[in-house]
Formats: structure tokens, C-alpha cells, sequence
């Protein structure tokens, strides 16, 4: 399947843009996802387990994935 993540902030910058596309096998899951993303140029940004949201929903490693799902890796936010 065909996925898009989303990206912000330095993982943009990073990885080349707000959206980058994936090709992953019909059974992915975040965690697949996120591996597919570590295999990009610039990936050395993600920590070890980003943050990720599917359908604006922080979700778990094992969380399976559809082409239709809205991904997006959340970087660190400070707030004062």
C-alpha cells in the first residue's frame, strides 16, 4: 500500500517535506511505518520511538495500518 506521514517542524526539514509518500506491505503496521521512514535520508532526527498519531490519535507500535489512514510523527513540543 501507498501511505502518506505527515511531518513537522525539524522532521520536515529532515526528511524533505510536510508529507512524505511510503510504499509498505498490505499488513504494515506504525511500527513498519516508522521503519520505512528510518531508511530515508535524514531520518537521524527521529528519536528511537517518535510519537505517532493515525486519524489524529496518538497510537500504539502494533496499531495496523490502512492506505486510507491520516499518519503523521509528532516531534517534541516546549511550551512555556
Amino acid at each position: 500500500m501507498r501511505l502518506s506521514i505527515l511531518l513537522f517542524a525539524s522532521y520536515a526539514e529532515a526528511l524533505g517535506g510536510p508529507t512524505v509518500e511510503l510504499d509498505l506491505p498490505d499488513d504494515a503496521t506504525v511500527a513498519t511505518a516508522v521503519g520505512a521512514l528510518r531508511a530515508r535520508p535524514g531520518a537521524g532526527r527521529l528519536p528511537a520511538r517518535p510519537l505517532v498519531a493515525v486519524n489524529q490519535e496518538y497510537a500504539d507500535w502494533d496499531r495496523r495500518l490502512d492506505a486510507a489512514d491520516e499518519v503523521a510523527i509528532i516531534p517534541p513540543v516546549a511550551g512555556g
